[in-house]
């Protein structure tokens, strides 16, 4: 079902109108959805799950691209390197490039080197988060050494309890440390349910050491006004597409762009009605957007 998040005031000012107008004022609502040209997608629980594809997901990035749109994966997922996420997708059946991604490895990456340049970073995260890091310049280590100036910590899948010891012998020895971290998600969604993501990971060792971390993606709006400033769109154009409200649809919200919340992730109407961040659309998958775009 079509569905565009209003409260029950705007409802009824919409129905009034309808009543008033007819149904052809009905169908302006959807309209705005029509004229987007930049879509950025989160990917867990929006176009695959674990090892599994969405259904017409394919479909849809054709679609967007031919009619001059564009689109560009926004994950909050630090686990994987850009270059892994290109193989993976490409190992899925999706014609990707580099291009059509921004993780959140990239943007805190490119905080670290706006405020911590040239300082020794450690890094609690998976080989090919670090790559990342490295890519962009980042001095990373992985021993907690004195001389560290700060701590980044991602969602590390190759966890070990030597990085937890590391983290948290840093937060406790150099009290002042500045620590950061990728992304505010409690739980990545998998075939069978949710496993710890980086804040659950985070959350542990606040219990030991009192600390929490500043979290640079997704729900923050710079990945989105990021992406917006290298496209040839404006805001108005864009649309943000993901399944969590806390993350994805926040940080539409946070950078003034419309969103779309669908239902084959992690939320459902019932979060959606209980959450004081709403969606400007709510669509069950991708497959139901696609079907709006094409009729």
């Amino acid at each position: 079902s079509v569905v565009v998040w209003m409260n029950i005031e705007e409802r009824k000012i919409i129905l009034q109108e309808i009543k008033k107008y007819g149904k052809s004022k009905l169908n302006l609502l959807w309209k705005s959805l029509k004229d987007k040209k930049l879509f950025l997608l989160d990917m867990d629980g929006t176009i695959y799950e674990g090892a599994r594809l969405f259904e017409c997901v394919n479909e849809f990035l054709a679609h967007i691209e031919s009619v001059g749109g564009q689109y560009v994966f926004i994950t909050n997922n630090s686990s994987r390197s850009v270059k892994d996420y290109v193989i993976k997708l490409s190992n899925m059946g999706i014609k990707v490039t580099e291009d059509n991604f921004f993780t959140s490895s990239q943007a805190t990456a490119l905080y670290l080197n706006k405020h911590f340049p040239n300082k020794k970073i450690y890094c609690m995260g998976t080989k090919s988060m670090i790559a990342e890091m490295e890519k962009y310049g980042v001095n990373i280590t992985t021993e907690a050494d004195e001389d560290t100036d700060c701590i980044c910590v991602g969602y590390d899948t190759e966890l070990t309890y030597k990085k937890l010891w590391d983290v948290s012998y840093l937060l406790q020895t150099k009290k002042d440390i500045p620590y950061i971290a990728t992304n505010p998600d409690r739980g990545c969604p998998t075939e069978f349910g949710l496993v710890p993501d980086c804040f659950a990971m985070c959350e542990a060792i606040n219990y030991a050491t009192n600390r929490r971390p500043l979290y640079i993606g997704k729900p923050d709006g710079f990945m989105i006004d990021f992406s917006v400033e290298r496209s040839p769109f404006s805001k108005e154009e864009t649309v943000v597409i993901g399944d969590r409200l806390y993350t994805d649809i926040a940080s539409g919200v946070n950078a003034g762009v419309d969103t779309i919340c669908v239902l084959s992730g992690e939320s459902t109407m019932s979060d959606i009605e209980n959450s004081e961040i709403k969606p400007t659309y709510v669509r069950q998958d991708i497959k139901e957007i696609l079907k709006e775009l094409q009729e």
